[in-house]
């Protein structure tokens, strides 16, 4: 039995990575002001930082539509015979009831099953990964369902922001706690926890955060995936892939770019890890 793995573009796995997994990537969309676009098919993730700190009006996005799903359910049924798609976290996006309802319009072409990841970005590329080189190793859809819900058991994240402006503009700050953090220099240290955004700490510096982002990779065991991505900053997704190799084989540390998911929430300098423990 033949599967399909489908995810969004919250996921930022690279247009190589899905076309060597086979994954299809439905985009979100974003807008500044009257203008929409399609992420990474309407406008480049480097494209969309430089509007970002451009903008005088923080831009919105939205999921992909319904129909946006049933099209990619369709053509995907015509070569196979179950579709496994899985998406950012139900708690902080409506992607995964978007996928649920495209589901509806596509019933009967073939077997889908929507998963809520509970995370975002590269945490959720670790689990679409995974089910991905499932699918391509032959495992029926009931099979890798069943590893990805236990690979999203396994995965943690945490990031490192520079700034909290844009936290404020997405709604995730108040102005008056981000003001503070500015006058004390503190930047924000963010995990996901059942599929929610939490704080997971305040530092003063940036190298400070880095170092606490080592050490939450240092802390783990048996890690059988370990991803990077950045807004703004690829020479220290770099220098951290490059300190990383000491724990975790280099030429397998993903890295990625993040999309305008989480980008318009990081804005400039933001650093992300994310990690798949076994058991």
């Amino acid at each position: 039995m033949s599967v399909k793995i489908v995810t969004d573009s919250t996921s930022d796995i690279s247009p190589e990575v899905a076309h060597a997994l086979d994954i299809t990537i439905v985009p979100a969309y974003v807008q500044f002001d009257d203008e929409v676009y399609r992420d990474g098919i309407d406008i480049s993730k480097d494209r969309f930082y430089q509007k970002l700190v451009d903008s005088f009006v923080p831009p919105t996005t939205s999921p992909p539509t319904p129909q946006d799903f049933a099209n990619v359910y369709l053509d995907c049924s015509k070569e196979a015979e179950g579709i496994l798609s899985i998406h950012i976290s139900a708690k902080i996006s409506d992607t995964y009831h978007s996928a649920l309802q495209g589901k509806k319009v596509a019933k009967g072409k073939c077997q889908i099953e929507a998963v809520d990841s509970r995370f975002t970005s590269i945490g959720l590329a670790l689990v679409v990964m995974a089910a991905a080189r499932l699918a391509k190793a032959g495992e029926n859809l009931q099979s890798i369902l069943e590893e990805t819900q236990e690979a999203i058991s396994q995965v943690h994240m945490l990031w490192i922001f520079d700034t909290m402006k844009y936290l404020v503009w997405g709604g995730r700050a108040t102005k008056s706690v981000t003001e503070m953090a500015d006058i004390r220099q503190i930047k924000p240290l963010l995990t996901f926890k059942d599929g929610e955004i939490i704080q997971a700490g305040l530092v003063r510096t940036y190298s400070t955060g880095v170092d606490r982002l080592y050490e939450f990779v240092k802390d783990r065991l048996n890690i059988q995936d370990l991803a990077i991505a950045y807004s703004t900053v690829p020479e220290q997704a770099s220098q951290m892939k490059e300190r990383l190799s000491s724990l975790f084989p280099e030429d397998k540390i993903y890295i990625a770019q993040l999309g305008i998911a989480l980008g318009v929430h990081s804005g400039p300098g933001a650093l992300v890890l994310a990690l798949r423990q076994g058991e």
